[in-house]
């Protein structure tokens, strides 16, 4: 299971508690117990000095960001993750894009795999397994999988012929790149546990490697150049070691496990992969599981669920567990001020409620730190911004500088935006920061831009833009500003800026402003209509060949509050034209219908459908829209794209 939100009931557990997860009195009883299963077990005092500490490490699931949430056992939230065996080569479309393609799919084309099972040949294969490469998009459970996995072994639940786990996360051997040192040496500096450098080179310990996170990795991983190491105590660069590692050079015996977003898969050479499993999130029963679990009252978990369900934008993101975090996180919050109040429809909606949430003091609701914030939120939306120009989801100490935050000053991540931002102190005492989720640093990213534009006078950008999103900057208009970045999204190769794009659209909305200026009260106001944009949108989604460009296109007419059909009216031979997207399925439907003169004067399309913001009562399907049609006009011809 994913980040799981935190409960704004209870007051978050000391560092020391959650760290440590018991008293000086449990700590005796724990000690004595795990002596007993030492000695049930057999294992060497190495060997339950590393499993006492990765169970320390794994048994807690901190709920939102670390030190400030929740404290919970991962046995009592833990839900298990749809894990099939995957296929080969890399998917570098957006990640939003393979959620949405994953949700059409029949869960009989996968091959279901429990997580302690990834080392187990399925059936038919006759191959050992050494290495297995799992995917999985940002926030769907890859880590806390990874966690769940750990603590099993450490209880002795499962997998006990592995003696060692070495849990490595890329974004820690990153702090280590300058660094010349041998694979025991290695291990020594994250374990202090381990001793006795033996372990390492006897093929009596099966050893198991678990690299987490190879797409924040910022080594180079060259598997061509780097040269040969077979010795586990020659010193050697930490990208030297690892490629060396995967290849099998050094410890040919030891296991590995690496994780991955898609779009980072292919640093690994395939022949260095034996089995690669994918991570899929929760399916349709889950999220309602998940939601009747996480919001106490039973009334508002239904009342949420029946309101994403009519919203396929929304309910198609909750494959996400991070996701479902940041739903509820809103639909909590806004439902104390008024049981009435209408739940967020679109995405940009949901996220502006939720910056609101998590940059509101308690104590303090927009009193004294109103330009405090204001400046901290530009700030953080310049560094996500450029970050993601760069397609990083992991930062470090001198990404933050360049853009004005002071590393120094623990407020500026984490006391005015407590679960958007996060800083984690590695094993090796290193600062890695990340924002909560990669569509929280697509919202700020776009947040950014419109900041920029609405403000230019103050909010001019001051670094020399010379990147193909540069352009965004030069706009005169609004409308400009649309069309370029809808230009841009259509021409980006792995659709990286199609989230980003449904965010800026959405942020045009008067709604949506006027939601901003509680938290940002010096934004100017852009009440510029957004026909023009709609009217662009539409016109793209005519010319586009491409199905899946023209989904997405389809969601940005959502985001725009404009009911996602598209019609064009052909005078010359009296034809009419729908497209809509079909409810449920992976494509669009086109239709053509033949209207007399007189139905064709004057014809407007809107008169037969409602917009959400015009009956939030009645949300019509396409079908909806056909069938209102159906008296007015005669269907001639039906096609599918």
């Amino acid at each position: 299971m994913g980040n799981i939100p935190p409960s704004r009931k209870k007051d978050p557990p000391p560092e020391e508690s959650v760290q440590q997860g018991a008293s000086d009195t449990q700590i005796k009883k724990t000690d004595k117990t795990k002596r007993d299963f030492t000695a049930k077990h057999r294992w060497t005092p190495e060997q339950a000095e590393l499993r006492s500490f990765l169970k320390r490490k794994c048994q807690h699931v901190v709920e939102g960001v670390p030190h400030q949430g929740d404290a919970r056992l991962l046995h009592d939230i833990y839900t298990d993750l749809y894990i099939t065996q995957g296929g080969g080569g890399v998917n570098d479309e957006h990640e939003v894009r393979q959620i949405e393609r994953a949700s059409w799919r029949e869960a009989a084309q996968g091959r279901p795999i429990k997580c302690s099972d990834i080392f187990t040949p399925l059936s038919g294969q006759h191959k050992r397994i050494r290495s297995v490469l799992t995917k999985g998009v940002a926030g769907i459970g890859k880590t806390v999988s990874v966690q769940k996995f750990i603590l099993d072994w450490t209880e002795g639940e499962t997998n006990q012929d592995i003696c060692f786990i070495f849990p490595l996360p890329f974004r820690e051997l990153n702090l280590m790149e300058k660094r010349k040192v041998s694979l025991v040496e290695l291990i020594q500096h994250f374990f202090t546990q381990i001793k006795d450098p033996k372990i390492l080179s006897s093929s009596e310990h099966k050893v198991l490697f678990i690299f987490d996170g190879l797409d924040e990795c910022r080594l180079p991983l060259d598997f061509r150049s780097n040269p040969r190491c077979c010795d586990v105590t020659e010193p050697a660069s930490v990208d030297v070691l690892l490629t060396n590692l995967i290849e099998g050079n050094l410890l040919p015996s030891a296991l590995l496990w690496i994780t991955t977003r898609p779009a980072a898969a292919g640093q690994i050479p395939p022949e260095c992969v034996d089995q690669v499993t994918e991570i899929r999130g929760f399916n349709d029963p889950q999220k309602e599981e998940y939601f009747k679990k996480r919001i106490s009252d039973e009334n508002l978990a239904s009342r949420t669920i029946t309101h994403l369900k009519s919203s396929r934008s929304l309910f198609i993101m909750c494959h996400i567990p991070v996701f479902c975090w940041i739903l509820v996180t809103v639909v909590e919050r806004t439902s104390e001020k008024s049981e009435r109040r209408e739940m967020p429809r679109t995405l940009t909606q949901l996220y502006t409620h939720f910056l609101i949430i998590q940059t509101c003091n308690k104590k303090e609701k927009y009193t004294e730190r109103k330009e405090r914030d204001e400046e901290m939120i530009f700030r953080l939306g310049k560094l996500a911004f450029q970050q993601l120009e760069k397609g990083n989801l992991i930062f470090y100490e001198e990404d933050l500088r360049e853009c004005g935050i002071d590393v120094t000053e623990a407020s500026v991540y984490s006391g005015v935006c407590t679960q958007i931002f996060r800083e984690e102190a590695g094993l090796c005492h290193g600062r890695v920061f990340s924002f909560v989720h990669l569509s929280i640093q697509e919202f700020l990213a776009a947040l950014y831009v419109f900041l920029c534009f609405s403000n230019r006078e103050r909010n001019t950008p001051d670094q020399q833009q010379t990147s193909q999103l540069s352009a965004l900057f030069r706009a005169a208009t609004l409308h400009d500003l649309h069309k370029t970045a809808v230009d841009l999204a259509l021409q980006s190769e792995n659709r990286h800026l199609d989230l980003f794009l449904r965010f800026l659209l959405g942020l045009s909305l008067e709604s949506n402003q006027n939601l901003l200026r509680h938290l940002l009260p010096q934004t100017s106001s852009q009440s510029q209509s957004s026909e023009q944009t709609v009217q662009h949108v539409r016109q793209k989604i005519r010319d586009q060949i491409n199905s899946d460009r023209k989904i997405n296109l389809f969601y940005c007419l959502n985001e725009l509050n404009q009911h996602a059909v598209v019609e064009h009216i052909d005078r010359s031979s009296g034809a009419l034209s729908v497209e809509m997207l079909l409810p449920g399925q992976w494509e669009t439907r086109k239709l053509k219908f033949e209207l007399s003169e007189e139905q064709l004067y004057g014809f407007d399309l809107q008169k037969y459908i409602k917009t959400p913001e015009e009956d939030l009562t009645e949300v019509l399907s396409p079908d909806d829209v056909l069938e209102r049609l159906v008296p007015v006009v005669m269907p001639v011809a039906t096609s599918a794209v």
